[in-house]
């Protein structure tokens, strides 16, 4: 009977796990299960490498050394469901159902992780792991429960300090994640799936993840700049730390990427530098002020770096403004379809790099942002504002019934026009044709959408020029030939999707 229980509590886990993406690993409800790790060998005793220090080199003198500094954390809400059950229930059953009083209060748990940052009981860990908790309590490895109260919490880099009643604690020591390098051994300390203080190993697989990780609830200031670890990261290890072999945090666990929900290779940590300037702020203000340029970009493409005139694949491309058509880039002199290759003398070879570079810096910084336009280099000084993160740059458009036109089959595209009111809801002033059919074998296939995709304006060949008619773009397409390459100024129909800048070699 126990055996068909366990069975059942086991499969009940399982079908209510996420069903693919990148999940953020902390525990909320989830069912305690035993989790067996099958291994291929001894590991050996000695990992030292050519960089590692003396008296550094076991497994078990960095787990000895740092599981005092992790910490549990345990939150709880209150969950308060509608009470007006009209609609909701059999017709005739309202009544009832009410007689007995509105519904009580639901308590919802949750589970993560977290170290300690100072003697006196300041412990980090992630914002979505303390997110609109009523209560949080810690709990050290000495098994002490202390009440804790959150003193900040920033969601666009997901972190979270929280303060306890304590004096001599003992702290973790901060690295320098920056220094580290792929192929080297680390140590994630926290209590996955409920399994208190558990370590487990692996290396670092990759650093500066970006937009390829679909976080979910990221919004357009969100910070993604991960180290990527096989180091196993369950539910429940969120907001734990990534250890080094010298013992150092050098990363705040945050997320996985898995079909299940649990553990499949690959594990997210925000890197410690990032962290660090958030605690500090948030210690010291109880707030972050996020530094932005006022620039929304995309990774570069094969197609960005031959329309510059580069060898190399590199930088990020500018799609546009934030606020539109304004902000510290615009005003500087920076232009939508410009390639960001170096700010503040870093280079920049993707999104996460910018991101790093920027929050580096302070609001109200000016620094030197180099471009590529065209082929063309060009440096410009940039001051550095606040972000309105609660601003909403959502838009909604209907489904216009128009007919569509041709347009150049030089793009293997077809387009139609905006309706009018599209063109209102969309806010376009007027601009934009809107994709109406992709070839299979053209250039724009699996760069530009039939159906969701406007396009603006014509960036390059310069100058540029917006497109009000199909007939604009057909004039500019016309005078292009193969081999030559076209910047096209993109908007999506989709309120997440926003602007971003398309280059397309004709006949590519």
């Amino acid at each position: 009977m126990a055996a068909r229980y366990s069975r059942f509590r086991f499969a009940t886990a399982s079908a209510v796990c996420f069903a693919g993406g990148v999940l953020f690993a902390s525990g909320m409800d989830w069912t305690k299960i035993s989790w067996a790790q099958s291994t291929t060998g001894n590991r050996p005793a000695v990992v030292r490498g050519p960089s590692s220090p003396e008296g550094t080199s076991t497994f078990a003198d960095i787990a000895e050394r740092v599981t005092p500094g992790v910490v549990a954390v345990n939150t709880s809400r209150t969950a308060r469901p509608r009470a007006n059950l009209r609609g909701r229930v059999p017709q005739g059953m309202e009544d009832f159902l009410e007689q007995f009083g509105a519904p009580q209060p639901r308590q919802q748990r949750g589970e993560g992780s977290g170290f300690i940052l100072t003697g006196d009981g300041y412990i980090v860990t992630n914002h979505h792991v303390v997110a609109d908790a009523d209560q949080v309590s810690i709990t050290l490895s000495d098994k002490r429960v202390f009440k804790a109260r959150i003193i900040g919490s920033d969601s666009t880099t997901d972190v979270a300090v929280l303060k306890i009643d304590a004096r001599g604690l003992p702290t973790l020591t901060i690295g320098d994640d920056e220094t580290t390098r792929i192929g080297e051994w680390v140590l994630a300390v926290g209590n996955p799936l409920g399994l208190d203080f558990t370590v487990t190993a692996g290396i670092i697989s990759a650093k500066g993840r970006g937009s390829e990780i679909n976080l979910p609830n990221a919004g357009n200031f969100t910070v993604s700049d991960f180290i990527q670890t096989d180091a196993a990261i369950n539910p429940g290890n969120s907001g734990g730390p990534l250890i080094n072999m010298r013992g150092e945090v050098i990363g705040l666990n945050s997320a996985i990427a898995s079909q299940t929900g649990f553990y499949s290779g690959y594990g997210f940590a925000i890197p410690i530098t990032l962290v660090k300037n958030v605690t500090d702020a948030l210690i010291k203000d109880g707030r972050v002020r996020l530094p932005v340029m006022g620039v929304s970009v995309q990774p570069a493409l094969p197609e960005d770096a031959g329309i510059n005139g580069l060898s190399r694949v590199g930088g990020v491309k500018v799609a546009g403004f934030n606020p539109a058509d304004a902000g510290p880039a615009k005003a500087a002199g920076i232009e939508v379809g410009d390639l960001i290759i170096t700010v503040d003398g870093k280079p920049v070879d993707r999104v996460s790099s910018l991101q790093r570079a920027v929050r580096q810096r302070r609001v109200g910084d000016v620094i030197p942002v180099e471009v590529m336009r065209f082929g063309t280099k060009k440096t410009f000084k940039v001051k550095l504002v606040e972000a309105e993160t609660n601003a909403s740059l959502a838009v909604n458009t209907e489904d216009p019934a128009s007919k569509a036109n041709p347009a150049s089959g030089k793009l293997g595209l077809s387009v139609e026009p905006l309706p009018a009111e599209g063109a209102t809801r969309l806010r376009t002033n007027g601009r934009g044709v809107r994709g109406a059919d992709v070839s299979e074998d053209g250039p724009a296939r699996d760069r530009l959408f039939a159906g969701s995709d406007i396009v603006l304006a014509v960036l390059y060949p310069t100058p540029r020029r917006d497109i009000r008619s199909v007939a604009d773009l057909q004039e500019i397409l016309g005078g292009l030939k193969d081999g030559d390459y076209v910047s096209l100024l993109v908007q999506s129909v989709d309120p997440r999707g926003g602007q971003r800048v398309v280059n397309l070699r004709v006949g590519g």
